[in-house]
């Protein structure tokens, strides 16, 4: 028995894809080929199945999608939490944090900015606060994070 006529399989895959719509796909097929398997799962499905299926095969694609869609809500979220901690930054405290991640000493800081070694100590404790970072280190890694976002949005 084949499905009713409408797109196949792949060509929903790829609707979804360009929507934007990030579902975990499991394909289940009567028909499967090896070109049509590879490009499923070169597009990001979770596995490809042909009938029959053992019920334990199914049963443990459909865990490995359900796990990899937490793992990346978990990772939009993650990022959107960044993105929004970073946004409600001032302008001053973006460039501190530009320049912390840098390397630049406070003192070289205060100078290039015009305010005091004092205040430049502040602001960077505001934005460590702010973007959850216990060290320069953090800092660094979430500025090399929020360039990724970027170049990936």
């Amino acid at each position: 028995m084949s499905m009713p006529v409408g797109p196949s399989g792949l060509e929903l895959q790829a609707a979804l894809r360009r929507q934007g719509v990030a579902l975990p796909v499991v394909f289940l097929t009567g028909h499967g080929d090896v070109a049509s398997s590879m490009r499923a799962l070169q597009t990001g499905a979770v596995d490809f199945l042909t009938r029959p299926v053992e019920r334990e095969t199914l049963l443990k694609a459909l865990r490995r999608a359900l796990s990899r869609d937490a793992r990346a809500r978990q990772a939009r979220a993650q990022a959107a939490e960044l993105t929004a901690r970073f946004a409600s930054l001032s302008s001053r405290e973006r460039e501190v944090f530009d320049r912390v991640v840098m390397g630049s000493l406070n003192k070289l800081i205060a100078i290039e900015l015009a305010i005091s070694e004092r205040t430049v100590k502040a602001l960077r404790a505001q934005v460590m606060h702010t973007l959850g970072a216990h060290s320069v280190a953090d800092l660094g890694r979430l500025a090399e994070r929020l360039r990724q976002l970027a170049k990936d949005g």
